[in-house]
Order: C-alpha cells, then sequence, then structure tokens
C-alpha cells in the first residue's frame, strides 16, 4: 500500500510570489489602457457607420425597384383601404381580370423603362463608333537614288477621351498595302465586283508601330520608318495605311481612326508634310476563302470546311504556313474554337479540312461564324500574324446568302467563296 504525503510549500516561496509585480511603471500602463479605449471606439465607430451605409443602399435600393409599382397600385390599395380601419374584418370579391389588368400594367410600363434604357445605350455606342476625332500629322520622302521610301510620324492632334478617369495611351500603326494591280484597274475591279470580275487583293509587305505616348490627346510622336523599294513594287502599287490605336493591355487596342495616302499622288522627290485629318477605319481585301457549310438538325451538328484559301505572293519565305482558326457562337452560347493544321503557305493554298461543332440547342436563332486565318514559320518558334478574317452570321431578321443555301439545302455541303478582311 502506497501512502502519498503532501508537504507544505515553504513559507518564503509563498511570500516571494507575493511579490510579483510588472515591470512596467503606472505612466507605461495608463498609456496602454489609453490605447485600448482609442482602438475601441475607433471600432465601434467603423461599425456604426458600415451599418449606417448599408441600411441607406437597402433604402434606396427598395425604393427605386417599387417606385413603378407604387405609382401604379397606389389607387386601387387606397379604395380598398380607406374607411375600412374602424370596421370589422369582411371578405370581399375582387375580378380576376381587374386584378390581371392592373399587374400587366406594372410590368408593361417597367419593361418599357428598360428597353429604353437599352436603346439608348446602343445608340450611345454606336455614335461613338460613327463619330471619330483627330488629326494626322506625318511626312514622306522617296529617295529615288537608293530607291527608298521614308515615313515619319511626326504627330497626333485632337484626340477626345472616351470616358473621363480613362487615361488615352495612343500609338500609331503602320501598314505598307501593296497591289498587282494600279490604283485604277483597282476601282474598276471593285465596281464590277457584282459582274463576276475578280477583285483585286491586297498584301502587307510591311507592319510598323510607333512608341506608347501615355496620357495625352496631342501626343508628339517624331519616328521614322524606311523600306526599301523593288522594281515590281513601284509607288503606283503602293498604299500607306496609318491606323492610330489606343493601347490596352488587358484587351484589343482600340481603334480611334485611319489615315490613307498615296505616294504616287503626292510629289516625293522632296521631303513632302502633310496634316490628314481622322477617317472611320475601314476593312482591306487581302484574300479569298472557300468555305463549306454542313447542317445536321438531327445529331445537332454544324460542319465547317476549310477547302482552299487564296492569297498574294510578295517574296514569302520557304518555310511560311497559314492554319485558321474557326469559333462559332449559337444563341450567345459560345462554342470552343478549332484550328487546322498548318499548311504550307502558296498562292492557292489548300486545306480539305472539315470541322465539326456540336451545337447547344434548336431552333437557332442567332448564330456567328468567325473565321480568322494566321501566318506562322515552321523552321522557328515566333509569333503568328493575322492575314485576316470574316464572319458569316445568321440574325433574327436576317441572315448571309451563304447560310440560307444551308438552310435549304439540310444534309448538304454547301461552298461559297468569302472575302478575307483586314
Amino acid at each position: 500500500m502506497v501512502i502519498l504525503m503532501v508537504y507544505p510549500a515553504p513559507v518564503g516561496l509563498l511570500s516571494a510570489a507575493g511579490e510579483l509585480w510588472m515591470p512596467f511603471s503606472d505612466m507605461v500602463k495608463y498609456c496602454i489602457l489609453g490605447m485600448s479605449v482609442t482602438l475601441l471606439l475607433l471600432a465601434l465607430g467603423i461599425l456604426a457607420w458600415q451599418t449606417f451605409m448599408c441600411c441607406t443602399q437597402t433604402y434606396t435600393t427598395d425604393t427605386g425597384q417599387d417606385a413603378v409599382n407604387s405609382d401604379l397600385l397606389c389607387l386601387s390599395e387606397r379604395s380598398g383601404t380607406t374607411g375600412n380601419y374602424s370596421a370589422a374584418p369582411s371578405t370581399k370579391v375582387e375580378d380576376v381580370s381587374t386584378e390581371d389588368c392592373r399587374l400587366s400594367r406594372c410590368l408593361s410600363q417597367a419593361s418599357f423603362l428598360s428597353e429604353s434604357s437599352q436603346a439608348d445605350g446602343d445608340m450611345a455606342v454606336q455614335a461613338n463608333i460613327e463619330k471619330v476625332n483627330g488629326s494626322l500629322r506625318l511626312s514622306i520622302y522617296h529617295d529615288q537614288q537608293q530607291s527608298r521610301l521614308m515615313l515619319t510620324i511626326l504627330q497626333v492632334e485632337g484626340l477626345v477621351k472616351n470616358s473621363p478617369t480613362h487615361s488615352l495611351k495612343p500609338f500609331v500603326k503602320i501598314r505598307l498595302m501593296w497591289t498587282g494591280s494600279k490604283r485604277g484597274e483597282v476601282e474598276s475591279c471593285r465596281d464590277k465586283e457584282g459582274e463576276g470580275t475578280p477583285p483585286a487583293l491586297w498584301a502587307v509587305l510591311q507592319e510598323w508601330q510607333t512608341r506608347i505616348v501615355k496620357g495625352s490627346c496631342n501626343p508628339l510622336f517624331g519616328d521614322q520608318f524606311i523600306y526599301c523599294l523593288q522594281k515590281e513594287k513601284d509607288l503606283h502599287h503602293i498604299i500607306l495605311r496609318m491606323e492610330v490605336r489606343d493601347f490596352d493591355k488587358f484587351s484589343r487596342d482600340e481603334v480611334l481612326g485611319e489615315v490613307r495616302v498615296s505616294p504616287d499622288q503626292l510629289n516625293t522627290s522632296y521631303p513632302v508634310e502633310l496634316h490628314e485629318d481622322l477617317q472611320i477605319p475601314q476593312k482591306d481585301l487581302v484574300g479569298e476563302v472557300l468555305l463549306s457549310l454542313k447542317l445536321l438538325p438531327t445529331s445537332q451538328r454544324l460542319e465547317v470546311g476549310l477547302l482552299k484559301i487564296r492569297t498574294i505572293l510578295t517574296g514569302v519565305r520557304s518555310d511560311a504556313a497559314l492554319y485558321a482558326r474557326i469559333s462559332v457562337q449559337c444563341n450567345q452560347c459560345k462554342l470552343r474554337y478549332q484550328k487546322t493544321s498548318a499548311v504550307a503557305r502558296c498562292h492557292v493554298t489548300v486545306f480539305n479540312e472539315v470541322l465539326m461543332f456540336s451545337l447547344p440547342e434548336f431552333p437557332l436563332e442567332q448564330c456567328k461564324i468567325m473565321v480568322s486565318v494566321y501566318e506562322i514559320y515552321k523552321t522557328k518558334k515566333s509569333a503568328k500574324y493575322m492575314i485576316g478574317q470574316f464572319t458569316i452570321t445568321k440574325e433574327k431578321s436576317s441572315e448571309d446568302k451563304h447560310w440560307s443555301l444551308m438552310m435549304h439545302s439540310v444534309r448538304q455541303p454547301i461552298a461559297q467563296w468569302h472575302g478575307l478582311l483586314l
């Protein structure tokens, strides 16, 4: 048997424990206490302010949502409640048609307000697209002895901000376009396009880009670009296309306007300075694509076949290749895009590939097929260059001719040429 013995603690240790105290003076203790009280009051103040803001926002939202209903239902509610406070509760038979009419008025007015606001927003966006502000100052010089064309971008003037909070980051993108026909022949081809004359195609000889000037509506550049001309690519076949863009790091750059200059119409034997107003951007025909469409309604599939691509060759490298990126959007549902294989580029590049897309639902009220053609180099890893793109759209009230032919010939591929625009 084990007996536990409890010994009392020494008296000296108990007296030492009673004499323990914090190694701070009274002033430090009072300062710590004051800081704690201050932080507590600050936290309570923030809590009260957040509660007040939450109640205010809730009240404003509720009043905005119920404004239409309260105005329309106030008369009927007053007629049913006035003079009945002192009387006993009673049942009343109300006509269902009256209630239906009252609710329909509320819904119709609310929908009218939403539709009108949406229409105003669409009109504002369209007005911003159609309106172009600003001008471009540039200098052109043709050095005939060394057979080179010198372009200097001097300044962009009169740009307008889309919003007061947005800071412009303008720059100029230059494309040197070339075609195998003279200017008069190009215009005649465009006029006779409906009569079956093959349209003139353009090609991009060189692309440049100026530096980006941040936060300025009148940026100064002073960037100079030089292109060495060849015999078969004289000034009669060249046009300068300069686009003023607003740089965006997270999305596509916004095109603010463009200027087109034909060097053959100017006396460029000495430096000529021009001051041109920005115009609405236009697309150029850089190729043609033979595309086939086939609709399979039973399996809810759409077959898009890329057959041929016709472009102009202007000293293309031997390792250059083309591929297409096709995306489909049906009934506001964007499907996953698909790519074709890369094929060596030539005057007429043959693909003969069919891509199949599973459609989400029927009927197809809205559909959009976008085809983008890119150029890459097989020998080394480099960035892709867009050659051009085009779209085939089907809306509720209108649709493209190719789409109409496909709908009239279900389960049969329908091929048609489309212009490749840049």
